[in-house]
């Protein structure tokens, strides 16, 4: 699973013009499930982003976490995450997961979250979304659960 997280001061997303999720202080999480992943790459990647201190302490360091901060998840899968361009000009997406199987471990990573009591927000897996992020700092960070 690879999993590009955004420090956010607000995120939502929309389908068709209707908005499914909105948060305002935490992370946008775009979430990409590959061929061969499996609950333990989401319950790793649930663990580390729950905890990654990146926000601001009283001193102004990166030292806080979500949970500390009392902020929200807006979590969208994208598999366009698994995109391979080493060869022509056309994106592959051959090590993305079967739709299926990424929706169930897309959904098993959401509520992994939730148990860790982080409110989450979602988008609609498959859908055209829409996405409006406020990135705070600017702080992405990337994670792959395969790093492990």
């Amino acid at each position: 699973m690879k999993a590009v997280i955004q420090r956010v001061s607000s995120g939502s997303v929309s389908v068709a013009g209707d908005v499914t999720g909105r948060i305002q202080q935490g992370f946008v999480v775009l979430l990409g499930v590959a061929t061969g992943d499996e609950r333990e790459d989401a319950d790793y990647l649930a663990e580390k982003i729950s905890n990654l201190r990146v926000f601001e302490d009283a001193d102004k360091k990166m030292n806080l976490s979500i949970r500390d901060v009392h902020g929200s998840m807006l979590v969208i899968s994208q598999f366009t995450l698994l995109a391979d361009c080493r060869k022509g000009r056309r994106p592959s997406f051959g090590s993305a997961a079967r739709p299926e199987a990424a929706n169930n471990l897309y959904a098993y990573f959401v509520q992994q979250v939730r148990d860790r009591q982080i409110p989450v927000e979602t988008g609609r897996f498959g859908a055209y979304m829409a996405v409006s992020i406020e990135n705070d700092g600017p702080v992405t960070i990337i994670l792959n659960s395969r790093d492990k």
